[in-house]
Formats: structure tokens, sequence, C-alpha cells
């Protein structure tokens, strides 16, 4: 079995969730809770991701990306029979696992024939076009954004190799997409896993299980969001556009980082995925008054994107105790269109971060993938660099001195995280954290 794989557990419940962790995840929860379906399982019944290559190019062959992010399969030595048999589905082992798939091809290779007359009709293509071997949505961004030429941006990374990138997918949830030339094991962060984003390269994904919806959830409980929602609608513009100008008009000369002295979020409202790996964790807020006017809502939201940074600079610290050397933040997804969020992932992170010169980069992953498919590249690595483009390079803001604040903050160090049965600390500032003097101008 591949000792590195862990899979998505958070949704299944406990029942599966406390099992060991290469248990987790769909398999073990269709051995438990519908043993008749082991039975008759077929391919169709797998995740959409490997099975819709297969549709539509009239094949069983099966995404790399998925199966072995998802499924348990080892790129070095396929499935494993002794997985199957802990779960209770030893019978797809049979006839060497038609059942599920036993051909796996590695991302942007090309499937069958190509588009089947069938599919080709219901899209409105012409039959033959090539089709590739795809990824999870989330891989598709990080290879959208992870390879574009970063020359004359005056970047770190520009003389390093891509495997100094750290690719941030960050909407509804975030994930963190680190890669490195051998095996590294985090804990805490899933994988390695081999060719599973970019072939060639050894995959680690972090993650934080929401950060969009965060956000989107403490902005909408506070007792000032009807108001926010009226004054927004009335400049036309959208809620999170409004309070980042809410911040720059009552911050004042001071840093806009520093409203939030007072006022911490633990983020963890829904478990923490990297780097505790404890789904157990709740979230937190310390600091509150009983004032919930504007202002306030406007700076519990700032603190809450500070802690999404905060959890993000957990996870690379990591990931950099393991043996990675990152030095730059490629974001995509939604949350990457909001100007508070990247700065705030550049500032406590103290990194550059790129953002792409096409918004959706998922799709340009996917592109990616075709284009190699097609043969008009000879490499994944090679589509990458000419098919990724740097729009914007936003900058830590080191001359206002956040950097000495945020490193004061009690977050769990490195140190911590091998021990995953670790009680986090409160985020709660402690009075030796604090600035010595009442943040002004730096």
């Amino acid at each position: 079995m591949n000792p590195g794989a862990t899979m998505w557990a958070w949704t299944w419940g406990p029942a599966v969730s406390e099992q060991p962790l290469w248990t987790r995840g769909a398999p073990s929860w269709l051995s438990q809770t519908s043993p008749s379906i082991s039975g008759s399982l077929s391919s169709t019944t797998m995740s959409s991701r490997p099975r819709t290559s297969g549709l539509h190019a009239a094949l069983s062959q099966r995404s790399l990306c998925s199966l072995v992010c998802k499924w348990t399969y080892s790129a070095e030595k396929g499935w494993d029979d002794s997985f199957w048999k802990m779960v209770g589905l030893e019978d797809l082992v049979t006839d060497n696992y038609s059942k599920i798939g036993n051909q796996v091809l590695p991302p942007g290779a090309s499937l069958g024939s190509g588009l089947t007359p069938e599919a080709a009709k219901d899209l409105g293509l012409p039959p033959g076009i090539a089709v590739a071997a795809s990824l999870i949505d989330a891989h598709a961004g990080g290879l959208g954004v992870i390879g574009a030429d970063v020359k004359g941006h005056g970047l770190a990374c520009e003389g390093q190799p891509v495997t100094s990138r750290l690719a941030v997918i960050c909407g509804t949830s975030s994930c963190h997409m680190g890669i490195s030339k051998n095996p590294i094991f985090v804990p805490g962060v899933w994988g390695p896993y081999f060719s599973a984003m970019v072939p060639g390269f050894w995959l680690n994904e972090g993650g934080q299980s929401v950060t969009g919806k965060l956000i989107d959830h403490m902005v909408q409980g506070h007792a000032a969001f009807p108001e926010l929602q009226a004054k927004a609608t009335a400049r036309r513009q959208s809620v999170y556009a409004y309070l980042n100008s809410h911040l720059d008009l009552i911050k004042k000369a001071q840093p806009v980082g520093f409203l939030t002295v007072d006022l911490h979020v633990w983020p963890d409202f829904h478990g923490n995925r990297s780097p505790l790996a404890d789904l157990t964790l709740k979230g937190m807020v310390t600091g509150l008054k009983l004032s919930q006017d504007l202002d306030d809502l406007a700076i519990l939201y700032l603190a809450t994107v500070q802690a999404i940074a905060f959890g993000t600079r957990l996870i690379i610290e990591a990931m950099e105790s393991a043996g990675h050397s990152i030095s730059t933040l490629f974001l995509c997804g939604g949350l990457s269109k909001n100007p508070l969020f990247v700065q705030m992932h550049a500032d406590i992170t103290g990194m550059p971060v790129v953002l792409s010169q096409e918004v959706e980069s998922v799709l340009v992953g996917a592109a990616i993938l075709g284009a190699c498919a097609s043969g008009d590249f000879a490499s994944v690595q090679e589509a990458m660099a000419k098919m990724s483009k740097v729009g914007k390079v936003v900058f830590p803001r080191h001359e206002d001195k956040r950097q000495e604040y945020w490193n004061g903050l009690p977050f769990p160090s490195p140190g911590d995280l091998p021990n995953t049965e670790i009680e986090p600390r409160s985020p709660t500032l402690q009075a030796d954290t604090l600035p010595s003097e009442s943040p002004g101008k730096p």
C-alpha cells in the first residue's frame, strides 16, 4: 500500500474517520453502510473524475491522479490486495481489478481514439478530438499556475526549481499543493503521491477544510450583515469589496493588519485538515465586545482572513520542517480575487504571491492536459511553461513591521506538529506578544 495514501474523511462521519488513515473514505464507507453494493460494484460507481474520461473515450482507463489520491492506488506498485480485504471489499481484487479499472494513465495521456461519436454529438464537437487523462479539480488548478514563466518579476523562484513553488487553490475550502523530486512525508499533510499532479514529481497536499465558507459564515451571521448588504448594494459592490474599502476607512494611519490587535479567530470551525489532522477541533473567537456595528463586522472579517492565512503559514512551516523549500505562493480560485485575502497571505507568510493572468486556473490546467493529449506539447512541464502566464505579483509589506507582530502570535510552532495528539494552543494573545506601544505609524 502507498504509505502516504490518506483520503477525504470529513464528510463520512466518526465511524469512518476514526479508523486508521489509510482505511478512510469512500471504499470504507461503502463496505460499512452498503455491503450489498460491494458485490455488484462496477467501474461506473467510482469517482466521476476517473470515469468521465472513460465515458468520453469509451474506455475503462483510469486517471492516476484520482486513484492515487482517493483510492489508495500506488503509482509504483498498483493496487494493494491487503487494503481491499481489510475494508471488506476483497471481491474487487478478482479478475485483476476489472470492476474498478486496471488500466491507469498519467495526467495528460491520450485516451483511446479520442471523443466518441455519442459524446461528440452531446458536446457539439467533432468525433476523434483528443481526450486526456484527467486531474481532480484542485490539482488541475495547481497545474494551471505552478509552472508559469516568472522571468522579469523579481521573484526568488525565478532561479530556483519548480519545487520551490506552492500552489494554493482557495475557494470554499483550500488545497496547498507542493511538489518534490523525491518523496517527502509531512505529518498532517497528505501524500506523497507520485505523478498525481505533475508527472515525474511527488505531490504533497495540505488543506484547510473551510476557508471561503468560513468567511461567509462569519460575515453573514453577524448582526450588522443586513446593513452591510444594503450599503454594498447601494454602491453596486460585493459585500467583500465594501468591507475591504471600509477597513481602509477605519484603519486611519495604522496598518490595516493592526486593527485586530485585540480580536483573534481560531479558524478550525470544521476541524483541522492540515497540519494537525484533527477533525474534532472547533473554532474560536477571542476578544469580542458588546458592540455589533459595521466596524466590528469588518474587523471580525479581517481577523478571519488573517486566521486562514496563519493556517497556510502553519502548513508551509510543516512542509519545510519535513524537507520542502518554498519561496513563492501561487494562488488561484475564488478567494484569490479578493485583494485583502491575497495581501494577508503575503504579509503573514512573508512570501510573494503570484496571481495568474487567467483567473480560472482550473480551466488552464485542463487545457494543458488537452494540449498534451493532442500532441501539441511533448510533456506536461513544457505545456505548463508555455500556457501559464503571470498576471500580478503581490509582495509582503515588510515596511509596516507587521512581520515582527505576526511572528509573536502564539500559534502552534513547527515543533508541535509531528505529534498530532497535541492540544492546540489558544490564539488568545499573551501580554508579551502585544506591541510594546499602541500600533500607530511604523
